[in-house]
């Protein structure tokens, strides 16, 4: 079984996902005032069809609820994600 974690990476503005320490995804954002807006989700391909873009997405929008901002869904992954994950629709700005 591998361990995953997901960090913020405000330097190179994403945040990461690390498989046993290797870097296996990232979302790319832009910071607003009160929001992060997420532009693009990407899996590094050997890390592919094992649902880590659902829990990489997953844990960042649990971690901006967490600092009390919003989201800027502009990712279409990122979009579909919150589309079937409802608990995460009051996070949603278009500011």
């Amino acid at each position: 079984m591998s361990s995953s974690d997901v960090v913020d990476n405000p330097s190179e503005l994403r945040y990461e996902l690390h498989v046993d320490g290797e870097l296996a995804g990232l979302i790319r954002y832009r910071r607003k005032p009160d929001a992060l807006a997420l532009v693009h989700t990407e899996i590094v391909p050997r890390f592919e069809g094992r649902g880590l873009g659902r829990t990489l997405v997953a844990r960042a929008l649990d971690d901006i609820r967490a600092r009390g901002l919003h989201v800027i869904p502009i990712c279409p992954f990122v979009r579909e994600f919150i589309d079937h994950h409802p608990e995460y629709d009051e996070l949603v700005t278009t500011e």
